[in-house]
């Protein structure tokens, strides 16, 4: 699924997300989504989300 439809995700998803200071390397967090913090139904760099470990980011791949 896209990451970048905010209706795709929903609290509790497993997404990869990229972090802000990520964005150059690419380099993916995996882990469950805590709140979604982007409030507009697409964002082309992807739906910013809280994960339950405090990290934000913007998400890459979703796990069904």
């Amino acid at each position: 699924m896209e990451g970048q439809i905010r209706s795709n995700i929903t609290e509790g998803t497993e997404v990869d997300i990229v972090q802000k200071h990520h964005q150059r390397t690419g380099e993916l967090t995996t882990g469950f989504v805590k709140r979604l913090l982007t409030k507009a139904p697409k964002h082309t760099h992807g739906i910013k989300v809280l994960l339950e470990t405090g990290e934000v980011g913007r998400v890459k791949k979703i796990y069904e």
